[in-house]
């Protein structure tokens, strides 16, 4: 399940893509619909992964720092929440076997899980933000 830190990330992103010029943490809170000091702990996170760009001072903000059609909700989710998989077996980012499975070759669940994760990732790696400021794509996710 989608935590609300990757909605407040996945929200602020989509409002940066959407503007024209930096937004501040304050503005961007707002157009987020999210806490301000906790959004701001998510674009430090973002800030850090290369994301988003920020600018102190009286004239700050944040700006995506790259093309909003090179960001995808994947990407994003990966950095906030973790790996898309439901379960460790089936993830590519940070794979581990299960504790309680005996065999992954014979696990009954293992083979939907995969499905699900490949659905699922290959909906989130090609839905960008600049699809979301579009509409664009929204087939893919309706």
């Amino acid at each position: 399940m989608l935590s609300q830190k990757a909605r407040y990330a996945l929200r602020a992103m989509v409002e940066l893509a959407r503007a024209e010029e930096q937004v501040t943490a304050g503005e961007l809170a707002l157009r987020a619909d999210a806490p301000r000091k906790f959004l701001e702990a998510i674009l430090l996170g973002l800030a850090r992964h290369k994301l988003v760009t920020s600018r102190r001072g009286k004239f700050g903000g944040y700006l995506l720092a790259r093309p909003a059609e090179e960001i995808s909700f994947a990407e994003i989710i990966r950095l906030v929440d973790g790996p898309l998989a439901l379960a460790p077996c089936v993830s590519r980012t940070a794979f581990r076997r299960c504790e309680d499975c005996s065999d992954l070759a014979t696990c009954a669940l293992r083979e939907a899980l995969l499905r699900a994760r490949d659905a699922t990732a290959a909906v989130l790696e090609g839905y960008s933000l600049a699809d979301a400021v579009t509409g664009q794509g929204a087939e893919l996710i309706g």
